[in-house]
């Protein structure tokens, strides 16, 4: 069982990793190399020997396989990522690059997103050095870089033009799940991500007659764009449910004794009170309008205009996604993807789930465990075109109150040393015999 050791070094290490600030501001703007260091340094003490490895200078990736003690099994990828988004000081109760640890708390960008779940990783794999452990399969680490961008520096570089690092690998874990959600009624849940929705960032365009500004114009850029986005941020999407969505409705609907009909999915929701919150970005598909561009002078009518769209797709909805998009946007304005990614789907009766859920109740025999999927998306999209079968795995044991997918991008991360400590443990009983 990690060691009082092990746990302190999960404080520590997340402390650290905050300290350095990888702050990615997207189009190459990030360094990662000092974090792939300091956790190439930690894992080389072990007798670990890490690959570091960039496409483009200062943008570092971490590679390492840890031996297991059965050669015929299949190996598991454990990945993380170095990165983390800009954070402002001045809105901060504490500097967002401190680390500093607080009344139990450590406090910075990365507490949660995600460098909570590295130093951990490190932290059991450093444990098992000093007590002689081999887990049951080999396993893969990789600490990535570019996550909170494209991930073309980190996980798509490495999927595509490092494979061979990850051979044998079938299944992985990475953010964001296993932490726990306070349903308000004294239930603590566990979701464990088992998909993800797919990424359709969208960029449209509508073209028109540039003119004088006083003067009529029916074929007005910005009136054309306006109508189109104002479509698509009204549209309501239909519900369509993945195997990984309707297994937590079913689970959620047991848990609380409520009728499961998911012929009714709206109704459902009603019935789950704040438990829906799992699940209801995840039931349907979504496109949000996010930014706007045109224009350069007040009176003058701009020939073209330009906005984008944050758009998610369920697994096995592309083709209906594109088809609405279509639809909305119109015949006046064209639409293409910024950046598109998969949606992925991982079975919830495999024997790795089923690892997963019993680690977990292990150290929280109060616990209920269910599956989830993410309303985003993870460096799991990328590894996934290696085949590999993703799941969101990240313990934290959190106190109720504790709004744990707010701070995601947030003001105040943070993350309670308590819940470091108990992920320190389950990741380690998963870990062994995964």
């Amino acid at each position: 069982m990690a060691d009082a050791q092990a746990r302190d070094e999960a404080v520590r290490f997340t402390s650290d990793l905050i300290r350095i600030d990888t702050t990615n501001r997207g189009g190459g703007d990030c360094r990662e190399r000092p974090a792939a260091e300091y956790a190439a340094a930690l894992l080389a003490e072990t007798g670990i020997e890490p690959t570091l490895l960039e496409r483009a200078p200062g943008r570092t990736n971490v590679v390492a396989r840890v031996e297991g003690a059965d050669p015929s099994a299949d190996a598991l990828l454990v990945h993380g990522h170095l990165d983390v988004v800009p954070a402002e000081a001045a809105d901060w109760s504490v500097h967002p690059f401190s680390g500093e640890v607080r009344d139990g708390v450590v406090w910075g960008r990365g507490a949660v997103d995600m460098k909570n779940m590295d130093a951990m990783i490190l932290a059991v794999l450093r444990a098992w050095a000093r007590q002689g452990v081999r887990p049951r399969r080999d396993l893969v680490i990789a600490f990535t870089a570019d996550e909170e961008a494209s991930a073309e520096d980190g996980s798509g570089f490495l999927a595509d033009r490092h494979p061979h690092l990850f051979d044998g690998c079938t299944e992985a874990i990475g953010e964001s799940g296993a932490f726990t959600f306070h349903d308000g009624a004294g239930r603590e849940i566990y979701p464990i991500a088992a998909g993800e929705r797919g990424t359709g960032w969208l960029k449209l365009t509508a073209r028109g007659r540039a003119g004088h500004g006083s003067k009529v114009n029916r074929e007005n850029a910005v009136t054309r764009l306006a109508a189109a986005v104002a479509r698509i941020g009204e549209h309501v999407w239909p519900p369509r449910l993945t195997p990984t969505v309707a297994a937590a409705l079913s689970e959620l609907a047991a848990l609380y004794g409520v009728d499961g009909d998911l012929d009714d999915v709206d109704a459902l929701l009603d019935k789950l009170g704040p438990a829906a919150a799992l699940v209801e970005a995840t039931v349907r598909n979504s496109a949000n309008p996010t930014m706007l561009t045109a224009g350069y002078k007040i009176n003058v009518i701009p020939g073209e205009a330009a906005a984008f769209v944050d758009g998610r797709y369920l697994a096995g909805t592309e083709d209906e996604f594109r088809s609405t998009l279509d639809e909305l946007t119109g015949p006046d304005v064209d639409w293409e993807f910024h950046h598109r990614e998969v949606a992925l789907q991982a079975p919830v009766d495999a024997p790795l789930y089923a690892r997963m859920r019993a680690a977990v109740e292990e150290f929280a025999p109060e616990g209920h465990v269910v599956p989830y999927c993410m309303s985003g998306g993870t460096d799991a999209k990328q590894f996934s075109r290696l085949g590999i079968t993703g799941y969101g795995f990240a313990p934290l044991k959190l106190p109720e109150g504790f709004d744990y997918q707010a701070l995601f991008h947030g003001v105040d991360e943070r993350v309670p040393v308590e819940a470091l400590h108990f992920g320190v443990r389950v990741l380690d009983r998963f870990l062994r015999t995964a």
